[in-house]
């Protein structure tokens, strides 16, 4: 029997949720409302249309075959009714219908139903400054805000811009501006790290270093208190001084858009997000919701997590469209991966940070290799940078994130971990996990090989490790004598940190270390040190051997240094 199906949201879910059952009941009827003009468009791709790489706002809305996403496209090549412009301002759910206003008339209809799709999406936090409201602030919420930003700076308005927050969007907003407009940017995030939950402290700083060599200046642990301005924004105010701006973008997060669910008496989470289950019904079987506005659970914790991301709402849409039409998908939960484009760097992580295992009650540690992308002997390689997050005690995988040159070889090594997560894998499976092989792609013993490896050795006390945080405090306290850095390179690696700091700095190769082992400190704690932290790790190995225990390596070496933007020599 035709169904009569309503779907308030029209631009991710909606549109996947509304076409999937249109295919499997094709003579049912469909309705979308989205209080915007503009429709079904690619909302990641905004920050790339306001750099310029996307050239104009409608290729977002661009089907792959180049046929524009708007309401003719769904009437004509869809058989779905849309209605823009329109605010569904209170459900009705015991007589099934939806209130509707028009925004252009202010005129006030219904929509009956028999199943009802919630695709509302989320909002940007409002940032509860003075100031908030002036001409030339702006969060990145939608088409037209993203429209409005663009064109502001192309018509040579903004010299100098702020960014308030250092999430993904915020991050990739600060590149938007610096990279192809050229304009003085500064991001400012209320923690002590860029993106805060996601990657861990250490792969943050070396996309902070990053940013900061491409001339964006980042404060951290910092807070905006106001903004100023006479018609339009002039200069913030935060907790150390003043910054200039006549562009703020505010990207402190996102919220479920729930108001209209909370209202209606559906399930709501003490977040905000609504409430559903694996078919992504709310707590009325006759109303659905999914994407930005609904929370779902993680896979690795078992908690109830949020998920604002694009992929995961059109995943959703599919579920919700099958379960329409009477069927019985499932979406078992999330595991939480993401990826970002910061200039030079792809920036990628699945799962659970090592500070966020560690907040749900994990007693975990983290494994941490710098390694080519590519076969050491093939002629175009760069180092990509992976940390392992394993629980201690069962050796489980919790995350993997990681920080790699731009193109595919990062990503890819975090999704081959992410499609495999909610199996519970553990470090030794991660060691074996079978990857396809050529020198232009990978190595031999490929970098998710060595660090399900080195994992694995940190486990069973092998390998005994520092980060580069924890090596850059030993080195701050190194005048008080106790710790010795005993670099195992060659000594044309470590000549001039020897010269530079010869109390401090010792020269043993790692392959001269056994017949040299008179030359090795007895009475101080040795911190290990080589390129990546192999030699080392075999340094340590040997040390052992002959006794000498109080070490710890170094992991990811000097290039991790480097990276870190701690330039020793």
């Amino acid at each position: 029997m035709p169904q009569n199906i309503v779907v308030i949201g029209a631009v991710a879910l909606g549109p996947k949720a509304a076409c999937r059952f249109k295919r499997l009941e094709p003579e049912s009827k469909v309705v979308m409302v989205d209080r915007d003009d503009i429709i079904s468009y690619g909302g990641c791709g905004i920050p790339y249309f306001i750099s310029g790489d996307v050239s104009d706002p409608s290729h977002l809305q661009e089907t792959s075959f180049h046929m524009l996403r708007d309401k003719t496209f769904f009437k004509d090549a869809k058989d779905i009714d849309i209605l823009t412009k329109t605010e569904a301002l209170n459900i009705n759910r015991r007589e099934k219908y939806v209130v509707i206003k028009n925004l252009d008339t202010r005129e006030e209809s219904t929509l009956p139903y028999d199943k009802l799709v919630l695709a509302t999406g989320s909002r940007p936090k409002r940032l509860d400054i003075p100031g908030i409201d002036l001409d030339g602030v702006f969060a990145v919420s939608n088409m037209n805000a993203a429209i409005a930003i663009k064109d502001r700076i192309s018509s040579g308005q903004v010299e100098k811009a702020l960014v308030i927050g250092g999430g993904f969007i915020g991050l990739e907003m600060a590149e938007a501006l610096t990279d192809m407009w050229g304009i003085e940017t500064t991001v400012v995030e209320i923690t002590d790290q860029l993106l805060p939950g996601l990657i861990s402290r250490n792969l943050a700083q070396i996309v902070k270093h990053h940013m900061e060599e491409k001339e964006v200046s980042i404060l951290l642990e910092e807070r905006v208190e106001r903004l100023e301005g006479s018609d339009r924004v002039e200069r913030a105010v935060t907790a150390s001084g003043t910054l200039d701006a006549d562009l703020v973008i505010v990207s402190v997060g996102v919220e479920p858009n729930s108001d209209l669910a909370r209202a209606a008496g559906l399930d709501v989470s003490p977040k905000g997000a609504i409430v559903v289950n694996s078919k992504m019904q709310t707590s009325d079987q006759d109303i659905y919701a999914g994407g930005d506005c609904v929370e779902v659970i993680n896979l690795i914790s078992g908690k109830p997590g949020y998920y604002p991301l694009g992929s995961m709402a059109n995943r959703q849409g599919r579920i919700i469209g099958t379960n329409l039409a009477g069927g019985h998908a499932e979406f078992p939960g999330a595991v939480g991966s993401l990826v970002v484009k910061v200039f030079d760097l792809s920036i990628a992580a699945t799962g659970l940070s090592i500070e966020t295992a560690r907040r749900e009650g994990l007693d975990a540690i983290s494994a941490l290799v710098i390694q080519f992308d590519r076969a050491h002997f093939y002629p175009e390689k760069d180092l990509m940078t992976l940390e392992l997050v394993v629980e201690k005690t069962s050796g489980r995988v919790l995350g993997i994130q990681g920080v790699g040159p731009m193109g595919e070889g990062t990503v890819g090594r975090i999704n081959a971990v992410a499609s495999i997560l909610k199996y519970k894998p553990t470090v030794e499976d991660i060691g074996n996990l079978e990857l396809a092989y050529s020198p232009p792609f990978s190595a031999a013993m490929d970098i998710l090989n060595a660090l399900g490896n080195t994992a694995e050795n940190i486990l069973a006390g092998k390998n005994r490790v520092v980060d580069v945080d924890e090596f850059d405090e030993l080195w701050k306290q190194r005048e008080r004598g106790d710790v010795v850095f005993l670099d195992c390179r060659g000594w044309g690696n470590a000549e001039p940190f020897v010269n530079k700091y010869a109390q401090h700095w010792k020269s043993i190769p790692q392959d001269e270390l056994r017949a040299r082992m008179a030359e090795v400190p007895r009475d101080k704690k040795l911190v290990l040190i080589c390129n990546t932290g192999v030699r080392s790790y075999e340094a340590q190995v040997t040390l052992d051997e002959m006794g000498i225990t109080d070490s710890c390596n170094l992991q990811g070496g000097v290039a991790c240094l480097k990276k870190w933007g701690l330039d020793l020599a």
